[in-house]
């Protein structure tokens, strides 16, 4: 009976973690053992180590990949930090199919993927700076406003940029704004709100018909800056055309020439620019202007959608003027989240 009683619970015990440990220590012995003196690990897993080429040249040469067809380059480019889940993927798959040569072809890879995002992983965020600016797509279903616009004044920015405004929703920004920010501007769907004084405010033509971008000199205790505001059109996927974005690209390019007309040799670009800063199509933005996140953020500061962030196609950007930190702020009743940016206008120190 003593013998039977000890049988027993060994066997109730057994059921528990030790029988999970049991299988995790099985799944590392199928990983780890019979690699030694076995000549086929070179000769298996061929095919693995062709996904992995290809998965390389696919992040390595982006920009070769052609728009002519749906727009595939653009698709790529907006997602592209993502390709880099297929590595541990097809890691996982070499081990279990014990392919040295899988292995080592995974490294060419994992070296592109560093090299496009790897500084974006460190923390690149500095103190100081003399301007805190914003940006926020409300979300023109927003059924908070009022909430949504003491969210983003929270947050301490000097100068506050938001986009998707409504007709109906603007008195309700303004009330909500009105005791932080002294000065603001809304040219049809754009809006700035400012501590400072505004002047040579106008509504720029981004070539769609009606206004979505507007400029506004800011006078800041540091010097005079220039604040661009967008919402770019759109971009759609959509199973027989692609990735449209043709629109988008249209109004990019228009945005790009007035920045490049501007006056002022210190500008913010603050809005939702329906795109990352890897995609081609924002080109004409993205080759005279600084990404704050990518100067001085922390991580790839992903701001839509807000539920599960899985691009920043709200952007900051600077030329003339210092960025030093960067970062994304709470979500709101919209379903993009807020962006920051803490930036250095009197550069003379510098």
């Amino acid at each position: 009976m003593a013998q039977q009683a000890y049988v027993t619970e060994t066997d109730s015990s057994g059921s528990g973690p030790e029988r999970q440990e049991s299988g995790l220590r099985r799944l590392q012995s199928r990983l780890v053992s019979g690699w030694r003196g076995d000549p086929r690990i070179w000769r298996r897993g061929i095919v693995l180590a062709a996904l992995a080429a290809i998965l390389a040249l696919v992040m390595g040469l982006h920009a070769r990949i052609p728009n002519a067809i749906g727009n595939l380059g653009s698709l790529t480019e907006t997602f592209l930090p993502w390709l880099g889940l297929f590595i541990p993927v097809l890691l996982l798959l070499a081990l279990l199919r014990k392919s040295a040569t899988a292995l080592i072809a995974l490294l060419i890879p994992a070296i592109v993927w560093l090299n496009l995002f790897g500084g974006q992983l460190s923390d690149k965020t500095g103190t100081g700076g003399d301007l805190t600016v914003a940006t926020h797509n409300v979300n023109a279903d927003n059924t908070d406003p009022s909430g949504t616009a003491q969210d983003v004044a929270a947050s301490g920015a000097d100068v506050v940029a938001l986009e998707e405004l409504t007709a109906d929703a603007v008195p309700t920004y303004e009330k909500a704004l009105a005791s932080t920010y002294k000065y603001h501007s809304v040219q049809g769907t754009v809006g700035l709100w400012s501590k400072y004084p505004l002047s040579g405010v106008r509504a720029v033509d981004i070539k769609l018909g009606w206004t979505r971008a507007m400029r506004a000199a800011v006078t800041t205790p540091a010097g005079q800056v220039a604040v661009y505001v967008a919402h770019l059109p759109s971009v759609r996927v959509k199973m027989e055309a692609g990735f449209t974005a043709r629109q988008r690209d249209k109004s990019a390019n228009a945005l790009g020439e007035a920045i490049a007309d501007e006056p002022l040799h210190k500008a913010v670009l603050l809005g939702d620019l329906n795109g990352t800063m890897n995609d081609r199509a924002l080109r004409a933005v993205t080759a005279q202007m600084r990404s704050t996140q990518g100067a001085s953020g922390s991580g790839m500061g992903f701001s839509w959608p807000a539920s599960f962030p899985m691009a920043r196609i709200d952007q900051i950007m600077v030329k003339g003027v210092e960025p030093m930190s960067s970062w994304t702020l709470p979500a709101t009743g919209s379903d993009h989240l807020p962006v920051a940016a803490r930036v250095k206008v009197d550069t003379s120190a510098s």
